[in-house]
C-alpha cells in the first residue's frame, strides 16, 4: 500500500474513532426515562408516520382548496420514498452495530455485510435522511413552513447519538442523503408542474 494510501486509512480510523467515543459519550444517559421519551417522541420520523403525514398534508390541501398543501404533500411524499430507497440500499451493503448495542456488548462492527439484524443497521440513519427530505419539500411550498420543519429535522437527528440509535456520522450522511434526495425530486417537480403556477390561487371546482 502506498504512503497516501496507509494514511487515507490511518485518518478515516481516527475519525471513526472520535465517531463513536463521541456519540458514547452522548449516549451516556440514553437510558433516562427524559431520553427515553425524547426518543420515542422522535419516531414521528419513521417510515410509515412520514408516509402519513405526506399523504395527510395532500388530503388536507384539496379539503381546504389550498393547491400549495397539495403540492407540498406530493414532493413530501416522493422525497421520502426517494431518500428511503437511497438509505436502505446503504443499509443493506453496510453492517453497523447501533451505539446502544456496541456499548452494552463491548463489540462494534463497521464493515461491508448484508445482515438483516436490526442491531446491525446504524449507517445511515433513515430517520434523519426521511425527515431532512420532508422538511426540504414541505418548506418549498406551504407558506410557514420552513422554521418548524427545520426544529423537526434539528431534533429529530439531535436525538438519534443521545438515544443510542445511531452514530454522529450516521446521522451526518442520513442528513446528505435527505437533502440530495429532495434536490432531485425539486428538479423532477420543477419540469413536470413549472414553479411559475401561483401557490395562491385555490382549486378549482
Amino acid at each position: 500500500m502506498s504512503k497516501s494510501g496507509s494514511g487515507a486509512k490511518t485518518a478515516a480510523k481516527r475519525v471513526e474513532r472520535a465517531d463513536r467515543q463521541l456519540t458514547n459519550e452522548a449516549a451516556a444517559k440514553r437510558d433516562t426515562a427524559p431520553v427515553r421519551f425524547a426518543s420515542f417522541l422522535g419516531e414521528v420520523a419513521d417510515q410509515p408516520q412520514l408516509i402519513t403525514a405526506s399523504i395527510a398534508t395532500m388530503a388536507a390541501g384539496l379539503v381546504g382548496r389550498r393547491p400549495d398543501m397539495v403540492r407540498g404533500g406530493a414532493r413530501m411524499l416522493a422525497a421520502h420514498l426517494v431518500a428511503t430507497g437511497v438509505k436502505s440500499a446503504i443499509k443493506r451493503s453496510i453492517d453497523r452495530t447501533r451505539p446502544a448495542k456496541a456499548i452494552d456488548d463491548g463489540d462494534h462492527r463497521f464493515e461491508a455485510g448484508d445482515s438483516h439484524d436490526h442491531d446491525l443497521s446504524s449507517f445511515p440513519s433513515g430517520h434523519t435522511a426521511g425527515a431532512v427530505a420532508v422538511a426540504r419539500a414541505v418548506s418549498r411550498e406551504v407558506d410557514g413552513a420552513a422554521t418548524p420543519a427545520a426544529l423537526g429535522v434539528a431534533a429529530v437527528a439531535a436525538i438519534q447519538p443521545v438515544a443510542g440509535n445511531h452514530y454522529l456520522s450516521d446521522v451526518l450522511v442520513g442528513g446528505v442523503i435527505g437533502w440530495v434526495s429532495e434536490a432531485l425530486v425539486d428538479a423532477l417537480f420543477n419540469r413536470v408542474v413549472p414553479p411559475s403556477a401561483s401557490r395562491k390561487e385555490p382549486l378549482q371546482g
